[in-house]
């Protein structure tokens, strides 16, 4: 039996988390540094203090401050880096991300962009939103993708929306 690769990010993860954040995969600039969302043009972190779900803007090299305020981060891929477009969307990464959150069950799934939701659902198209699917007793909501190479798609709605929904939870 062979040893998986390493993760190129350490999940952020506990249980009773009320939100989780899934991305495709790290970035390039996200794997050079060892940190979630560190790409130019990411509005990530950003995102998070307008919309709420954190006090104030932190940084990439603060993504472990996250848990203190309920959130974890984790990506369907874990194993490779870059853009959407040379990623390898493997099956097994559906089973291995339905083991991670089945272990520890956060309130809320949110899938950062409809590309990872896409390929997890095994669906054609998705919506921004709660979706009706679940992990568990895990919902599933998909926000539009905070990375620079999506901005022409952006809307901060289904952020304030996901936002009005986590902090209606209290972090365990």
């Amino acid at each position: 039996m062979t040893t998986p690769p390493l993760s190129i990010l350490r999940e952020v993860l506990r249980p009773g988390l009320r939100l989780v954040f899934c991305g495709s995969a790290p970035g390039k600039r996200s794997a050079e540094l060892s940190e979630y969302y560190a790409g130019p043009g990411n509005r990530f972190w950003q995102t998070l203090a307008e919309v709420g779900l954190t006090p104030q803007q932190l940084s990439p090299s603060d993504y472990e401050t996250l848990l203190t305020v309920g959130i974890g981060l984790t990506d369907l891929i874990v194993h490779q880096s870059g853009n959407d477009d040379v990623i390898t969307f493997d099956p097994a990464a559906r089973e291995r991300l339905t083991a991670t959150i089945m272990k520890h069950q956060p309130y809320y799934l949110c899938f950062n962009g409809k590309r990872a939701a896409k390929e997890f659902l095994a669906a054609r198209s998705v919506y921004y939103g709660l979706q009706s699917q679940r992990i568990g007793m895990t919902r599933l909501f998909v926000a539009p993708s905070t990375s620079g190479a999506a901005r022409r798609s952006w809307d901060m709605g289904p952020w304030q929306e996901l936002a009005r929904l986590a902090t209606e939870v209290s972090p365990a």
